[in-house]
């Protein structure tokens, strides 16, 4: 009985210590993130290319796409100064644990096990960049499944940042239907290639 009474005591330690890096990690996050629009923006436009891509009528589609340019540009344009912004960041407080896991102090008592947020968010705004200038030259079609890709991926790297890779994956697996692999999947080599060698993915 003893004993179970330790081990609930030590959960419970265990889960504040945890909550309470979370809230830091989520208050320094909104704190950048607040000053911009991006997650409307990526809103907008996922859910346009949804109507672009179920609109039968080409001339309709067509204005739905020129309509999502304006939108395309400002949140590569926003998430690249939200970039530059959190690169200002400490580099302390800028370290994720690459366990799929929360553990409180994962980042200090590992360090060889995490990675820097801000060279992910310099790698995600450059992917982003790329896919919305079309630098691959795909169609229409292709490029709004390149840059939802891009998005994903960065909101996933968001909520690893506030919570955990697990809990990351959970919450894009339910606002997506799709999953953390599908979404590497997806994006561009360039962006494939440099979140695996920052993440270890």
């Amino acid at each position: 009985m003893d004993l179970l009474i330790l081990l609930l005591a030590a959960f419970a330690g265990v889960a504040f210590v945890n909550a309470q890096e979370q809230k830091r990690r989520i208050a320094l996050l909104g704190h950048h993130l607040g000053q911009y629009q991006i997650e409307a923006l990526m809103e907008n436009i996922t859910q346009g290319y949804l109507r672009a891509l179920g609109e039968d009528d080409a001339e309709r589609r067509e204005q739905i796409w020129s309509l999502l340019a304006g939108a395309e540009r400002s949140v590569a344009e926003q998430f690249g100064r939200f970039a530059n912004g959190f690169s200002q960041v400490d580099a302390a407080a800028s370290r994720v644990s690459k366990l799929a896991l929360a553990l409180p102090g994962a980042s200090r008592l590992l360090p060889g096990a995490t990675f820097d947020v801000r060279e992910a968010f310099r790698l995600h705004a450059a992917g982003i960049a790329s896919a919305v200038a079309n630098e691959a030259q795909h169609s229409l079609r292709d490029k709004a499944f390149t840059l939802s890709a891009e998005l994903f991926l960065m909101q996933h790297t968001c909520h690893w940042f506030c919570r955990s890779r697990a809990v990351a994956s959970a919450r894009l697996l339910r606002r997506h239907q799709t999953s953390h692999e599908q979404v590497l999947a997806a994006v561009s080599p360039a962006t494939r290639h440099a979140y695996r060698e920052l993440t270890g993915i």
